[in-house]
């Protein structure tokens, strides 16, 4: 039994090709490529045996494939009649290959004939179909789609024999029971349903994706002591998108759990898996499982109970390239699908590229837990372009030869007159005169000449290039997507890159946050991202610790003289605050104010004039603001005169009246210097 992947746009669809070892003796690897075409190949020679291109290979693609049991024979549809030479020795030839496509209909092709046999169309599926089952014995069809329903083909008739509603959301993989009477199906919930009454007779619940494969592993139940009802005791095992885990079931009675007994645990995502029945409780279940990453991991265990922790493989398979030479280093190559052969103890593994893929038959070792195998596939792929460039020559012409040109008697050829216009563009081009420029004459035709650079990247590349610069090693690819400084185009970057990638893209992070400081704080959001994005797939993995190892021991290190740099961040701010305020006071200027009144005191006791009086003095009076007459009592000094009367017995000469804004003294009333001594009255 095998399961092989779907190619998809879809995030959540299975990973990898839609392929298939034949049944009977897996003398045929059938293979739908991502570009429409199902190729088979022979196993045995490594040839390929036929190609074949629906007519809507484009729109709708292959999704998945299924061989038909080997003992089932193939009727002719009705469709098409048959031939006198093809009825002959035809019915125990034929295999029938079974293609789901993304519209919903299903192709029968007969890899005898190298024809299509049939269609299945009318009544079945209206979106995607993602896994087809053949009925063992009576010769039905059984397929699931993203439309949420199960259909039951009659192959005969090409006609739907029953549909009903699989899940809430979408069926993506079915699975029937060895004795033919269960059928499990399997969306977001796995069911178990009794195909005579299409009832659901158990649920089972665990996986957090869709279900990607389903297998029975056992034929009879481990406890043989009790009656046998054909399902009860049964183990399956079941695969998810994006799961590393391997789930193992048993078909229990109604009043017991309904969790997984046990899993197996692997590197990557599953793309492939083939297992071998256990016919009896004392044998075990052989389990391949072929990776996203292009390892095989081998597992072989007695099923017999709940078994707490996840198992892990018994053996893993690699196969890499030869390093020729010193410096370089031999490269990984992917292994895309592995079987196990009719002995049970080999495998036939499929790997390199899926247009020109190698099968090869290795024997099972069960004493080395690892097997690296050298392959050297540079004499597999086809020839390059280089290659064929070469095998072009340029003729050599000898100087004694003559060339035959339209014109020349002997050349019987037919000379078409060349257009009247010809002459005239000739001559134009041979004057030499002002030409009209291409970028002048894509401009008249109103076309944008400016284009853009190869530096300028669309937005929706981004994913794309960034997983080939990881896988590449390319450092000018990655500085173009790394150096970004739109956070929201690096979230959806991070958001649609595949999980493989994330592995690798942390520690390429790691490397760049050791460089320069200011990639640093590109690189920093990057982080983030990924690790606030897909922090559930990290969760998962076993070996997360020594691979993030070097960007635990590199945060820390900086976060210990986090605290010390804030306290001399805060210092520093304080200081060039108060150096800036007091910088600020210097440069202000206070409002110009000019005194009402001011009182100023000499001395010698004397009191000075107003500005402009030179007979008296003591008073500074502002103008504009003294009213009515002021008049000076008094003579001599301040000290030494006596009451009422003037230096040296003189009364006080002059009259002072302020009215308005300005001092008035009587006309010749100013007379020599005026000591005053008293009071002014206003």
């Amino acid at each position: 039994m095998a399961a092989g992947g779907g190619g998809s746009g879809d995030p959540l669809a299975p990973a990898g090709v839609p392929c298939a070892f034949s049944p009977h003796s897996q003398a045929y690897f059938a293979l739908a490529s991502t570009d429409g075409h199902l190729r088979v190949w022979e196993t045995a020679s490594n040839r390929l045996h036929q190609e074949y291109v629906p007519s809507a290979h484009l729109s709708g693609t292959c999704t998945c494939l299924a061989w038909a049991p080997a003992r089932l024979q193939a009727k002719e549809s009705p469709q098409r009649k048959k031939r006198k030479s093809e009825a002959v020795g035809m019915s125990n030839q034929t295999d029938l290959l079974a293609l789901g496509t993304a519209v919903g209909s299903i192709l029968l092709y007969s890899t005898v004939k190298g024809e299509l046999h049939s269609k299945l169309i009318s009544g079945g599926h209206d979106n995607r179909v993602n896994c087809i089952q053949w009925h063992q014995d009576s010769g039905c069809l059984y397929s699931c789609s993203d439309d949420k329903h199960i259909v039951e083909w009659n192959v005969q008739t090409c006609k739907v024999k029953c549909k009903w509603k699989g899940d809430n959301s979408s069926v993506s993989s079915l699975c029937i029971s060895p004795d033919g009477k269960m059928l499990l199906s399997a969306g977001r919930t796995i069911k178990l349903w009794v195909l005579e009454t299409k009832e659901v007779y158990r649920h089972f619940t665990g996986h957090a994706t869709p279900v990607s494969s389903l297998m029975f592993t056992t034929i009879r139940p481990p406890n043989e002591s009790q009656p046998f009802d054909g399902i009860t005791g049964l183990y399956f095992l079941s695969g998810a998108v994006h799961d590393r885990l391997l789930n193992v079931w048993q078909v229990r009675s109604e009043n017991k759990e309904k969790s997984a007994v046990m899993s197996f645990t692997v590197t990557d995502e599953p793309v492939y898996i083939d297992l071998t029945l256990s016919e009896n409780k004392e044998e075990p279940v052989k389990l391949a499982v072929v990776c996203r990453d292009g390892q095989v991991h081998l597992f072989e265990h007695i099923l017999n109970g709940y078994c707490k922790k996840p198992l892990t493989s018994n053996c893993t398979i690699q196969i890499a390239t030869p390093g020729k030479g010193k410096k370089s280093t031999p490269k990984p190559i992917p292994i895309l699908a592995a079987g196990f052969c009719s002995d049970k103890m080999s495998l036939l593994l499929v790997y390199g590229s899926w247009f020109q893929p190698t099968i090869e038959r290795v024997a099972l070792n069960s004493r080395e837990p690892h097997m690296c195998l050298v392959r050297d596939i540079s004499n597999c792929w086809a020839p390059k372009v280089e290659t064929a460039i070469t095998k072009v020559r340029t003729p050599v012409i000898n100087s004694e030869a003559k060339v035959l040109v339209p014109g020349i008697p002997g050349h019987h050829a037919a000379i078409k007159p060349a257009p009247p216009q010809t002459e005239q563009v000739e001559s134009k081009r041979k004057s030499g005169g002002n030409e009209v420029s291409i970028e002048e004459r894509l401009g008249a035709m109103d076309i944008d000449t400016h284009k853009k650079g190869k530096d300028d990247l669309q937005t929706n590349s981004f994913p794309v290039l960034l997983t080939q610069g990881l896988e590449s090693n390319d450092f000018e690819m990655l500085n173009k997507v790394l150096q970004t400084r739109n956070l929201n185009l690096i979230k959806k970057t991070v958001l649609r890159m595949p999980l493989h990638t994330v592995i690798p893209l942390l520690q390429e992070l790691t490397k760049r946050l050791q460089g320069h400081p200011n990639s640093a704080v590109l690189m920093v959001q990057w982080l983030k991202c990924v690790l606030t994005v897909h922090a559930s797939y990290l969760s998962t993995l076993p070996d997360l610790v020594p691979q993030l190892g070097t960007l635990y021991q590199l945060m820390e290190s900086r976060v210990k003289t986090f605290q010390k740099l804030s306290h001399l961040h805060g210092k520093l701010i304080l200081l060039i605050t108060q150096v800036t305020a007091s910088e600020k006071t210097k440069e202000t200027t206070s409002p110009g104010q000019q005194a009402k009144l001011v009182y100023e005191e000499v001395l010698d006791g004397a009191l000075q004039t107003p500005k402009g009086c030179t007979q008296c003095s003591g008073i500074v009076l502002p103008l504009g603001n003294l009213a009515g007459t002021i008049s000076t009592q008094g003579m001599g000094t301040r000290d030494d005169a006596p009451e009422g009367k003037g230096h040296r017995g003189r009364p006080a000469a002059g009259v002072f009246r302020a009215r308005g804004s300005a001092l008035d003294t009587p006309r010749g009333q100013k007379r020599g210097d005026v000591r005053t001594k008293g009071c002014w009255e206003v």
